[in-house]
């Protein structure tokens, strides 16, 4: 299981995550994902605990809290969805083959 963490401040760090879970029990990880384009941090994160018990109080804790000037969003992490071509997306263009024709 993991944590969700939104509304992030932008100069947090994982050591800054890690500090402030561990007052709920052991931090086996934190993920802090990053905009591939410029580098800074998206503004929300990951943290796995040891148990389900650590992170519920964790969850309990920390949720609404103020924190570095932002008020947190902190609740189980749901899983990431599929990405595959279920449900439209892009357009396809050219016959059966996939190859345009010109006329």
């Amino acid at each position: 299981m993991s944590i969700y963490i939104g509304n992030l401040s932008y100069q947090v760090t994982e050591e800054d995550v890690t500090s402030i879970f561990a007052e709920y029990g052991t931090v086996k990880r934190v993920q802090l994902p990053t905009d591939r384009e410029t580098g800074r941090m998206r503004g929300f994160g990951f943290v796995e605990m040891e148990s389900e018990a650590e992170e519920t109080a964790a969850i309990e804790a920390l949720d609404g809290a103020e924190w570095m000037g932002r008020d947190l969003k902190v609740n189980k992490a749901k899983p990431r969805e599929s990405r595959g071509n279920s449900g439209g997306g892009g357009r396809r263009s050219g016959n059966r083959d996939g190859f345009s024709r010109r006329y």
